[in-house]
């Protein structure tokens, strides 16, 4: 009887963790709706001028990845272009350069 009771309770409390988990893990478009209501233009807005903004921010594409704006400045500041030397040193600079 002990025993069935253990293995009752926990598994009860297993499915309670689980089910607490699967709320903590927000799905991207949960996550875009949470960023544009933290917003400060956001909290300020009433009515149809709220819902106008929030149509706007949540239809907005995401930021392409921040490229540095000079290609020769990453490139360099790679630690694998900082131990090549050379020939290999141009190499890598050339595939760096032309990859990005």
């Amino acid at each position: 009887m002990k025993k069935i009771l253990s293995l009752l309770a926990v598994g009860l409390a297993l499915s309670f963790s689980m089910a607490h988990a699967a709320d903590d893990a927000k799905n991207p478009q949960q996550n875009k709706m949470a960023a544009c209501n933290a917003d400060e233009k956001a909290k300020t807005l009433k009515g149809d001028e709220r819902k106008a903004f929030m149509k706007s921010c949540l239809s907005a594409k995401p930021a392409a990845e921040a490229k540095p704006a000079n290609r020769m400045a990453a490139c360099n500041a790679d630690p694998k272009a900082k131990t090549l030397k050379g020939d290999e040193r141009k190499a890598f600079m050339k595939d760096c350069l032309s990859n990005k």
